[in-house]
């Protein structure tokens, strides 16, 4: 039930500032480097323009920019695009054309399970590179990360991902998170990557199987560059704060991804700023370039430049992209942590009783840029169109813009946006925040964690069988359940130190694989990703079978610890 005192955050929110910067934004290509500088500074003259004060961070990052593509096979040359982080060869690279099938039920996966990808018709990585290697390989999909980095691995020398649709999208290949460091440069894609429509894709396709090839070229601009950060600090009786963020930069006007984002924290801001005497904890609003560019290059610079302080006061990140858009009236999609669920579900009923709600975890994706810290994250796509709708309008999955497969391609234009879809999504990005901000006692259920890595550690225990022992980790995940009920009797300071501290014990082992304040690589990341090597023993032979075992030890040990550590949290 909303409160009187959130009511009057809520009903001091309108569509007139911004809609304003929608409309702005519709008109203003973001992203080539000096164009996404442009919308920050379109963003700070709204903020100061409400009285609003506002820091301009200028970091160098590192980013690819697409700027052309083509192939040329059968005599005709076709339209294409790169994805960033694509190997920039203007003169073109020609091959012969390999075609395997993708499964059309993982076309959006960022997952590298084979299995999943192309539904079992890979019998054996030695099979793949003998037909692989000195291709180009073409399938169905996207050019994403996890796809890009299997077919370098197998030897092909380049990459076409035939989209499913009239339209081209953007998008990036590369698997490293944020601007590379020494540790990850290694993974920098060393071959190009296209994307072509799905008439294009038919033609190649059948090319390849009459044993033809291609030439592909690319043109990139990459390199660091100076690019700017607005973020607003609106403080509030205590230290502690909840950081609210989302992209400015957008493939060419991007309108619901993310300019519609962009509007919402404005908003936000406003409201917020003037109503800051009734906070009790402070919320940091920041907007990020680099997203698509940089493969999240700006919130990865800001979780890198202020770790400790994010780390000390930093008690939720709360993900905007892509709300307000047309047709999008379905919360059946909701990315949300297991300990935030209830909250989310709560503020997004009280906005709208008769939502459908259904939530998910959180992909390896979307500026979630604060995971190896181990901040507690919600949202990242809010409202979506429902199933049903999509369907009778034969859209196929996409993951932005409310469902609409404009995402990622210049149809992604004023019409996208909605005023009452807006304006509702706003309201419940404020009081999602708000409820959090406001809190004597940090709503945060962490017995609904505890209870998601029971299932987590059952699941891996079924699909292992006899090849392991997970019963340390299951004894370990009951004990922390047994501490964690106890939360609620403690007063509320002291749980809620607790609670901040056990989500920088619980987020890393649940998302990430890498130490804290590095940052995991962009591809799907499984519950519990240490314990999840457990799932492939039934399938190793050889020395593997050892090699998976004495992964699987280490990895047993490090989940045991950590929730030794969060129990003795509890206290």
């Amino acid at each position: 039930m909303i409160t009187d005192a959130e009511r009057r955050f809520l009903d001091a929110a309108t569509l007139d500032a911004p809609w304003d910067l929608v409309e702005q934004f519709s008109r203003m290509p973001r992203w080539r480097p000096e164009d996404v500088n442009k919308g920050a500074d379109a963003i700070a003259e709204r903020l100061q323009r409400h009285g609003v004060p506002v820091t301009m961070h200028e970091p160098e990052i590192y980013l690819s920019i697409p700027l052309s593509a083509s192939v040329e096979a059968g005599g005709q040359t076709h339209r294409a695009k790169p994805p960033s982080m694509s190997v920039s060869i203007p003169a073109g690279r020609t091959a012969p054309l390999v075609y395997v099938p993708a499964n059309l039920k993982a076309l959006r996966s960022y997952s590298r399970d084979v299995q999943e990808l192309f539904g079992g018709r890979i019998a054996s990585e030695e099979e793949i590179r003998k037909l692989v290697a000195g291709k180009i390989f073409i399938t169905e999909g996207f050019g994403n990360p996890a796809l890009t980095s299997l077919v370098e691995e197998w030897g092909a020398v380049g990459l076409i991902a035939c989209n499913p649709g009239v339209d081209i999208h953007w998008g990036t290949c590369t698997t490293i998170w944020g601007t590379p460091d020494l540790d990850d440069i290694g993974r920098k894609p060393k071959i190009p990557v296209i994307a072509v429509n799905k008439q294009t894709g038919e033609a190649l396709m059948a090319l390849a199987q009459q044993g033809g090839s291609a030439t592909i070229r690319t043109e990139m601009l990459e390199g660091f560059f100076p690019q700017k950060i607005p973020v607003v600090d609106i403080p509030g009786a205590e230290k502690e704060f909840v950081l609210l963020h989302g992209h400015y930069d957008s493939w060419d006007v991007g309108v619901g991804d993310n300019a519609t984002g962009d509007a919402t924290m404005l908003e936000i801001a406003r409201v917020l700023w003037a109503q800051r005497d009734r906070l009790k904890r402070g919320v940091r609003i920041a907007w990020w370039p680099g997203h698509s560019t940089g493969r999240y290059a700006g919130s990865t610079w800001f979780a890198d430049a202020f770790a400790l302080d994010l780390d000390e006061n930093c008690v939720l990140s709360v993900n905007c992209d892509s709300p307000g858009c047309r047709w999008a009236n379905s919360f059946h999609a909701t990315t949300t942590m297991s300990e935030t669920a209830k909250l989310v579900e709560g503020a997004i009923k009280d906005i709208v009783p008769d939502a459908v709600f259904k939530t998910k975890r959180p992909n390896q994706a979307g500026d979630y840029s604060f995971n190896n810290i181990g901040i507690t994250s919600f949202y990242m796509l809010s409202s979506t169109m429902a199933d049903d709708l999509r369907k009778e309008k034969n859209y196929y999955d996409v993951s932005g813009c409310g469902g609409n497969i404009a995402w990622h391609t210049e149809n992604d234009q004023l019409e996208i946006a909605d005023k009452d879809n807006l304006l509702r999504d706003i309201r419940i990005y404020m009081l999602s925040v708000l409820r959090v901000a406001n809190a004597d006692r940090l709503p945060f259920d962490w017995v609904a964690t505890a209870d998601e890595f029971a299932a987590t550690v059952e699941r891996y225990a079924a699909a292992a069988g006899d090849h392991a022992d997970l019963s340390p980790a299951k004894q370990a995940t009951t004990a922390f359940r047994a501490a964690v009920a106890k939360l609620g009797s403690l007063p509320a300071a002291q749980a809620n130190d607790v609670s901040k501290r056990l989500a920088r014990i619980l987020v890393p082992i649940n998302f990430t694989r890498t130490p804290r304040f590095a940052h995991d690589p962009a591809f799907t990341a499984p519950p519990l990703p240490g314990l999840a090597v457990a799932a492939e023993l039934p399938r190793a032979t050889g020395p593997m079978l050892g090699f998976t075992k004495t992964q699987l030890m280490r990895n047993q040990n490090r989940y045991v610890a950590a929730l030794r550590e969060a129990i003795r949290a509890i206290g």
